[in-house]
């Protein structure tokens, strides 16, 4: 059993603890190792939450300016709250190294913070009058948003979504992950004790069953969901239902272009090496894939797997470790599975980095960082989101056959065009199907909270960060009065 936290995810429902049938949650560092128990919350239990937060969503979306960013002030610095031992939680729970779970924890408060700048500017009216009459045009909040969170970046990506929600007037239902639920829980529920019973309600519990029940519930308004492509299909039939608004941001394979244009160093180099590997491969935007002029291919290859050789694996809590385990034996298994191919199929298959602790390998759900050449961009490598720590590399010789290559995929969430030359990279990137494309970069925070984030294709619908996500969480509302109502034309016939 993890020591010292004791943090369990229970089910928060208008402001009560509720307790029920539970299941165990693994270290993936030392997979027979307990970290703490979560709720599995039925579909009875997700419906009283949501009209917890139903019942809640009027008083909250009637207070002032002054009040509900008072309110959001008092959430924020309940999410700083036992900062350090809730990051310790967090990478036991999760595997990634001790930073990247500060970076993670560290959303709440900030999100929170930022998205009251934005409450005044919710509350604002466009008004119209001219000849025609007086129009009105104002935002109101949707109701309750059913917020559902996948495990690699849990509390970040929560708030994402939880933090313009409420700064815009609604209430909300999360449901954390059920591979990595402790953290995130924890930090709602400290959350939600200063804010009024039912405006944040959490229900731990399967995608099956938990989620399936809150996306298709009758009165949620909107689903804000992140994780894979398959789940975001389930998340849409079960709210076409209620024909329920959905925000889905989901998979990536994403691209990176290093041009001929490009200056092969170490800042580049390690840049890319940093996208790819942070949380061992598990970011929906990391680079999975690089395309490089043909004339740097030799160079850049030999340069990056040297970068990679640096990398130190093993349990996220040891300051030895470069990256941590993947989330699960099945995870670990399905990225061991496209190296295997890869290798089968003739491609050139490296292995790199180095084990922290050999003697205790196999007790979790670890991998080396692995390069791969001489492959074809038909090989399930490079067509699939391989979400781990490999990276398939291959060259290309005119720029045109680069953008080709990197729109070869059923995604397009992020990708990234490499050049010494910033105008010519831009005009590259241009031609790249891609919700964002990064010019020489491409890292978290790159697309920070002022600049629209979501994907084309099948990496996902609509928009968050700062006021894309307010008008993904709001609806328009026009008030009109018409003064000239007598010119205008009658019905037909």
């Amino acid at each position: 059993m993890f020591r010292g936290m004791g943090n369990d995810a229970r089910v928060l429902i208008g402001g009560r603890t509720i307790d029920g049938p539970t299941h165990p949650v693994y270290n993936p560092a030392r997979a027979d190792e307990i970290v703490g128990r979560s709720a599995l919350a039925d579909a009875e239990l997700v419906d009283r939450a949501v009209r917890a937060a139903a019942d809640a969503a009027p008083g909250w979306a009637a207070l002032s300016v002054t009040d509900r960013r008072a309110a959001l002030k008092g959430a924020a610095a309940a999410g700083l709250e036992d900062f350090e031992n809730r990051a310790r939680l967090l990478t036991a729970e999760q595997g990634k190294v001790l930073w990247e779970s500060m970076v993670d924890l560290a959303g709440a408060p900030y999100l929170l913070h930022e998205s009251r700048r934005l409450i005044e500017r919710v509350a604002g009216e466009e008004v119209a009058d001219d000849e025609r009459g007086r129009f009105i045009r104002r935002r109101r909040p949707v109701g309750v948003v059913a917020v559902i969170v996948p495990w690699n970046y849990p509390v970040l990506l929560a708030f994402n979504a939880i933090a313009p929600a409420l700064a815009a007037g609604n209430t909300v239902v999360v449901k954390p992950s059920e591979l990595a639920p402790l953290t995130l829980t924890a930090v709602l529920h400290a959350v939600a004790a200063t804010l009024p019973d039912g405006v944040l309600n959490v229900v731990p519990g399967d995608g099956a069953v938990t989620g399936h029940a809150l996306a298709g519930h009758p009165l949620v308004r909107r689903v804000m969901f992140t994780g894979g492509t398959a789940g975001g299909r389930m998340v849409m039939r079960a709210a076409a239902e209620s024909i329920t608004g959905v925000g889905l941001e989901l998979g990536g394979n994403d691209p990176a272009l290093v041009l001929e244009s490009a200056v092969i160093d170490d800042e580049l180099v390690t840049a890319l090496r940093n996208s790819v590997f942070t949380c061992s491969g598990q970011v929906c935007f990391a680079v999975k894939r690089i395309y490089v002029h043909r004339s740097h291919f030799a160079r850049f290859v030999e340069a990056f797997s040297d970068a990679a050789d640096e990398l130190a694996v093993g349990d996220g809590l040891d300051p030895a470790s470069s990256i941590g385990p993947l989330i699960s034996a099945a995870a670990r298994d399905r990225v061991a599975d496209l190296i295997r191919d890869s290798a089968e199929n003739g491609a050139n298959v490296r292995e790199l980095g180095s084990k922290v602790d050999p003697g205790g390998w196999d007790r979790g759900h670890f991998l080396l960082p692995h390069v791969v050449t001489a492959i074809t961009q038909q090989s399930r490598l490079v067509a699939a989101e391989q979400f781990g720590p490999v990276l398939p590399i291959m060259a290309f010789d005119t720029e045109d056959e680069a953008v080709a290559l990197a729109n070869d995929s059923e995604y397009g969430l992020a990708a990234s065009v490499w050049s010494r030359d910033d105008g010519h990279a831009f005009e590259v990137a241009r031609g790249i199907e891609a919700g964002t494309v990064f010019v020489n970069v491409h890292q978290a925070g790159a697309s920070d909270h002022t600049t629209p984030f979501g994907g084309v294709k099948q990496s996902g619908i609509g928009r968050i960060n700062g006021w894309a996500s307010i008008e993904e969480l709001t609806e328009t509302q026009m008030l009109i009065r018409r003064d000239d109502a007598a010119t205008l034309p009658g019905p037909p016939g």
